[in-house]
């Protein structure tokens, strides 16, 4: 590490809220406020769904082959897990639509209830 010591301040960012800028302080105390997100709404994510999980030894899986089963975790019925970006954030389950496999979302994890799950 640098033997010369360094200042360190608090970093500054653009007010994402409509209508003028405003101290952070003053941000806080309105949480009622709208947000302009539509800056992000066009970030793409990773939405992925998980049917099960298992843990094979390499051996047993250099013995796959087509036609090999894998048991999973999960019980046949059970929920997809539905994540984006690697976090859960639902439940769902398997429907066919115009030919194509979706998931129909049973269950949606609440915000409160993902930063729970953090810690």
């Amino acid at each position: 590490m640098n033997a010369k010591a360094t200042e360190a301040r608090a970093a500054e960012f653009d007010n994402l809220r409509e209508g003028e800028p405003q101290a952070s302080s003053e941000r806080a105390a309105e949480p009622n406020q709208e947000v302009n997100l539509e800056f992000i709404l066009d970030v793409p994510v990773t939405l992925s769904m998980e049917v099960g999980r298992t843990r094979v030894p390499i051996r047993n899986l250099l013995q796959l082959n087509q036609g090999s089963v894998v048991e999973l975790d999960r019980e046949a019925g059970e929920p997809l897990d539905v994540y984006v970006n690697g976090t859960l954030i639902a439940h769902g389950e398997v429907v066919v639509v115009n030919e194509k496999f979706g998931i129909r979302l049973t269950d949606v994890i609440s915000p409160a209830e993902r930063i729970r799950k953090l810690k």
